[in-house]
């Protein structure tokens, strides 16, 4: 077998025929490079079409990258992964959040069925008023244990909303003060998330949310709390009653966390039937990502087209950007997935790696960001691969123009960027020149709902393990944030020795 170094070097030195050139050479080439993962049958069928054809990855690449996939052990440590062997090697863990959705281990598939279904129980039981009037939910959370609720609420509950949710991560008190004014505290419940139940923004906000209770009049502020921990004992410890702490294992990151009761704002404010659904959704990318291997497999097609614009062309972004408003925050979803588990610069062994790891992943919404930096997308002196999100059908009642123009946009953008051309009358105004040759993938949903959602995470979560696994390196830890919240505790505790810069600016603010 090539070592990976040599793939690398045949990689970097392949020939780099320009987007035009590819598709002129061949006629197959949107059906080579277009395919679809599906789900679900009759009525609950659905899927999404996931087309890479605009990107530059044509045979000799793909061919390069299996063999790449092959020399790092790609499917010995998918296995691994989703049999729930340590993969992450720092932490001395598993990665079980495909256990979560019904892939895994048969133990631990076996102890997230029970946990669903007690959290089920608590969330039919609120819905049925066994706490009485619920018409608010105020979720304290921070990174994962926020970011995936936040998302799922705001792309599923405008069709429907059992319970008003508001999810507060930010320690800045004017995030929570905007929850209180509009939350009614007689019918508010409380959800703290936190792995470790110590999280100390986490943890201030719950005090500062059962003050407010209290302040307010409810006789019972704990009594009010759902905790969603993997620390239960530090729950109880804190006043939460053991009927309202949902557990989740140790194995379930954060990042990856919520198909577990991390998901319980969900399963509350839109239902367990959607919540469920999601789970159905990642289930069928679970199945798609285990069952397929080589280019076939979309999760790694997505990782090889990633490599090659990272390690090869030196792109440092990628850019998302999704022609839907219900996926606005999508965008912000990924970059913690993506720049959390892959922002490394050694490998699972400790060794620096021997090339770029992660871009920055960032994006917006279409059609706003045509309006805002789409400038620099198609004229700028970088090049940004773009992946384009869709749905075939649309989220709103009103004049079905509203949606076709959407997607002409959306694909229209795609097809600007790769064919390039100048706009001036003469064709020779440079600046109303477009260079083109600038790459973009699309995924087109049949549809945006719970199952399509669940299926747009999971996929991003094994392109996201693909990556790491070609760079040789841990998704799963991330102690990166570590160093600084060190330096905050010891500013809080009176210690530390710190730069003549931060000395000033802590006097200045009256903290020093």
């Amino acid at each position: 077998m090539t070592d990976s170094a040599a793939i690398w070097t045949a990689i970097e030195n392949a020939p780099r025929p320009t987007l035009e050139d590819l598709f002129a050479a061949d006629a197959d080439r949107v059906a080579c490079l277009s395919a679809r993962i599906e789900w679900g049958e009759d009525e609950f069928a659905g899927g999404m079409l996931l087309d890479w054809s605009k990107t530059h990855l044509n045979d000799t690449l793909l061919s390069a990258f299996e063999e790449l996939a092959d020399t790092c052990g790609f499917a010995s440590k998918r296995a691994a992964l989703l049999d729930g062997e340590r993969v992450n090697v720092t932490e001395g863990r598993a990665a079980e959040h495909t256990a979560q959705r019904g892939v895994g281990s048969d133990a631990s598939v076996e102890e997230a069925a029970a946990l669903h279904a007690r959290m089920q129980m608590l969330v039919e039981a609120i819905h049925g008023g066994a706490l009485g009037e619920i018409s608010h939910l105020i979720h304290i959370g921070i990174g994962g244990s926020a970011l995936g609720p936040k998302l799922a609420i705001s792309a599923l509950s405008r069709d429907l909303s059992l319970v008003d949710v508001h999810v507060v991560s930010n320690i800045d008190g004017v995030a929570l003060e905007d929850a209180f004014a509009a939350c009614d505290p007689a019918t508010t419940l409380i959800a703290v998330a936190s792995k470790t139940f110590t999280t100390i923004e986490t943890m201030t906000n719950a005090e500062s949310a059962l003050k407010w209770l209290r302040d307010n009049g409810v006789d019972d502020p704990s009594g009010r709390v759902i905790a969603l921990t993997a620390s239960p004992e530090k729950a109880v410890e804190w006043g939460v009653d053991e009927t309202r702490v949902l557990p989740f294992p140790e194995s379930v990151g954060g990042r990856y966390s919520l198909w577990s009761s991390i998901g319980f704002p969900v399963a509350l404010g839109v239902g367990w039937d959607d919540f469920e659904a999601m789970l159905a959704g990642a289930q069928a990318v679970d199945e798609h990502f285990r069952d397929t291997d080589g280019r076939a497999n979309l999760c790694l097609r997505a990782a090889f087209a990633d490599q090659f614009y990272t390690r090869v062309l030196g792109c440092q972004t990628r850019a998302v950007f999704a022609y839907d408003e219900r996926l606005a925050l999508f965008p912000d979803y990924l970059q913690q997935l993506e720049m959390e588990s892959n922002g490394k610069r050694v490998t699972a062994e400790g060794k620096p790696v021997s090339g770029p790891t992660a871009p920055i992943t960032w994006g917006g919404v279409g059609t706003d960001a045509q309006h805002a930096v789409f400038q620099l997308l198609h004229q700028g002196t970088v090049t940004v691969p773009i992946d384009f999100i869709a749905s075939i059908a649309p989220g709103d009642q009103l004049d079905p123009a509203h949606h076709s123009i959407l997607l002409t946009n959306c694909f229209a953008q795609g097809a600007a960027l790769m064919a390039g051309g100048n706009m001036a009358a003469d064709g020779k105004d440079p600046a109303r020149a477009f260079p083109g040759n600038r790459p973009s993938a699309t995924i087109l949903c049949d549809d945006l709902d719970a199952v399509t959602l669940g299926a747009l995470i999971a996929f991003h979560e094994h392109r996201t393990f693909a990556n790491a696994v070609l760079m040789g390196i841990n998704p799963f830890d991330q102690f990166g944030v570590e160093l600084g919240k060190k330096m905050a505790r010891d500013i809080e505790a009176g210690g530390g020795d710190f730069d003549a810069s931060t000395k000033a600016l802590l006097d200045a603010a009256g903290l020093g």
